[in-house]
């Protein structure tokens, strides 16, 4: 078996995917669900860290920008409000 990671032993990598696969469809999408979240996360920090003086508002509706595309966005949230 070939390693997927350089960073990661070749034992704890088979012991990653075994644990995967044993896994049930519950517990994989809880875990689909917080890798979500983390990425939600993640994006909102580099927002805020690009528009520090923007709303909340703003700041999500730049994140629905991220994630749906600018276009889909802006027909379902409007043109971005820009913090005064």
């Amino acid at each position: 078996m070939t390693t997927l990671f350089s960073d990661t032993h070749p034992k704890m990598e088979a012991l990653q995917i075994k644990l995967l696969r044993e896994a049930g469809p519950a517990r994989k999408m809880e875990m689909l669900a917080q890798l979500n979240a983390s990425a939600r996360t993640l994006a909102l920090t580099g927002l805020r860290s690009r528009y520090p003086q923007a709303s909340e508002a703003e700041l999500r509706r730049r994140l629905a920008g991220l994630l749906l595309g600018e276009d889909l966005a802006r027909k379902v949230y409007g043109e971005i409000n820009h913090a005064e």
